[in-house]
């Protein structure tokens, strides 16, 4: 071999080794130290959501104002009156009977009983007709007003007088007469029927108001 193409030899093999002394051994056997590979820090993308916005703070509700108690309703006081709930005496209230008590003047002896179990007033002037002739018999004399009308306790009685007169040309006689009672209110009721045999109808007839004695009744 000429000296030239020993030297070349030479060199290559000489190349040859400078390159595997300088790369890598496999599995890192070449004791030599590994150089990591430099891999860049990945890089926290930002999040495409934007953070949610912080809650508001609730406005706390008012506190609810107490309810006041309500008043509670006065019991009711019973009136210190005897008499403030007795009402006027109607003809439901009462039996009725005519008894004659003049003949010559044909006058009637009214009277009226309490047959309800409570008390009643016994008001005015009874209001009197006869039979089935027009018109009623004139009031005679005062009667006392409602708050002074006395109190007919039940089987208690009333009475009044129908003053009759002489008979006369224009007079007419009647077998029977009819009651109501004054009551202060538009109250209907049941006429009282009684019989008179003979009874003297004139413009003389009149009728006190109710008393509490037969006595009294028939002088006014």
């Amino acid at each position: 071999m000429s000296t030239v193409r020993r030297a070349a030899v030479v060199l290559v093999a000489v190349s040859a080794l400078a390159l595997t002394a300088c790369g890598p051994s496999e599995d890192g056997a070449g004791g030599g130290t590994d150089v990591p590979t430099a891999t860049p820090p990945t890089s926290s993308a930002p999040s495409a959501t934007p953070p949610a916005s912080s809650a508001k703070p609730t406005t706390p509700a008012e506190p609810s104002k107490p309810v006041k108690p309500s008043t509670p309703a006065k019991p009711v006081t019973p009136s210190t009156d005897p008499d403030y709930d007795v009402f006027p005496c109607s003809t439901y209230d009462l039996t009725f009977t005519a008894n004659l008590a003049e003949p010559t003047t044909s006058s009637y002896l009214l009277k009226v009983t309490n047959k309800s179990g409570k008390p009643c007033r016994v008001l005015g002037h009874p209001v009197v007709t006869f039979g089935d002739l027009d018109g009623q018999a004139t009031a005679r004399g005062a009667a006392p007003g409602i708050e002074e009308a006395f109190k007919l306790a039940p089987g208690q009685s009333a009475y009044a007088g129908l003053m009759g007169g002489l008979k006369g040309p224009k007079s007419k006689t009647v077998s029977s007469i009819a009651m109501t009672m004054e009551t202060d209110s538009d109250l209907e009721q049941v006429p009282l029927e009684a019989s008179t045999p003979g009874l003297n109808v004139s413009d003389d007839n009149s009728v006190t108001p109710w008393m509490d004695n037969a006595e009294d009744a028939l002088s006014l």
